[in-house]
């Protein structure tokens, strides 16, 4: 079943990407137990009445058991550390909604679930990419395989996620990074991700720097690089997402490092009014100083995404 997500305009939340054992991330404190490292904790304390939502990245503290319990301790941390950030939700890494493999639903269902229960996330969102093969994690995901039959596997991976999990869906579209990624099949991949939003019914979630990173994979560089976004499931749109991007030597890197290109905020600003049914635009992977202080190369435009945000906001307030 299709659930879309209830809330109204959020304006503009943070996308934090939390592993273990990293500056940024959680840590097993022997003292305190699982908990958010100093430096993340410093970041929510300067910054979260700037961010009306919260989403991170789920990253196994436990590669050999998936049990919700293990990470009740370290998400609880991670909200405490953010009590006026209200409303909250959770990119997976484990839907794997783009694999041709038979996927075993009950064991990440029940542990999403579970989380869902606790936390009361108000969607869950995931790239439409494949996240392992064969059992082992990809250091980045890869893009769906562009073909009749991957098409036909992410769109019967979605609806069975949907009628498993007990929050809403959203469907990322993903990332084509020269280096990072390869690219199997030939189908256009904004029509082939229109399909699977129109056959699902599902949410949909833009991550600007993933479009302009097929973009430029498609030699639509500069102007171009507006072309074509016409065939992407705009009404779907749930959720909009910008992380630090680079572009460097005629190549573009989804680097996630903070510092937005102003080529992100245009794009940014051309969706703004074509997604009627926008509720979230997401400042995913801030990067900042011990101190909590962000990084300074990224203010300028974090402030400027900001603005955009509120202005958004204010639109509905005065519809």
């Amino acid at each position: 079943m299709t659930r879309r997500p209830t809330t109204p305009r959020l304006g503009l939340g943070v996308g934090m990407d939390l592993p273990w054992g990293e500056r940024i991330g959680f840590t097993r404190d022997p003292g305190r137990g699982d908990t958010v490292t100093p430096r993340v904790a410093n970041f929510l304390a300067r910054y979260q009445e700037r961010f009306h939502y919260l989403v991170f990245a789920f990253q196994p503290g436990n590669r050999n058991r998936l049990r919700a319990g293990d990470y009740f301790a370290a998400y609880d941390a991670l909200f405490a550390a953010a009590p006026r950030i209200g409303h909250r939700a959770l990119h997976h890494t484990l839907l794997n909604m783009a694999t041709l493999e038979p996927i075993e639903f009950d064991a990440v269902a029940a542990f999403t679930n579970a989380l869902v229960e606790r936390y009361g996330f108000a969607w869950i969102v995931e790239d439409l990419g494949l996240w392992s093969i064969a059992g082992k994690s990809l250091p980045y995901p890869l893009p769906p395989f562009l073909t009749d039959e991957g098409l036909a596997a992410c769109i019967r991976n979605v609806r069975g996620w949907q009628s498993r999990l007990a929050a809403p869906v959203c469907v990322e579209f993903p990332g084509f990074t020269e280096g990072a990624t390869i690219t199997i099949g030939a189908m256009d991949a904004f029509e082939f991700f229109r399909v699977v939003a129109d056959e699902t019914g599902s949410p949909v979630t833009l991550d600007v720097g993933h479009l302009l990173s097929y973009q430029w994979s498609q030699g639509r560089v500069g102007p171009r690089r507006f072309e074509a976004l016409e065939r992407l499931p705009l009404l779907a749109c749930h959720e909009i997402h910008l992380s630090g991007c680079q572009i460097s030597g005629g190549k573009f890197r989804d680097l996630h490092h903070g510092v937005l290109l102003d080529e992100q905020l245009e794009l940014l600003a051309w969706l703004l009014p074509r997604c009627p049914h926008l509720r979230a635009i997401t400042y995913e992977d801030p990067r900042y100083f011990e101190d909590g202080e962000l990084v300074p190369k990224s203010v300028a435009n974090f402030e400027r995404l900001a603005a955009m945000a509120a202005a958004w906001l204010g639109e509905e307030a005065h519809a």
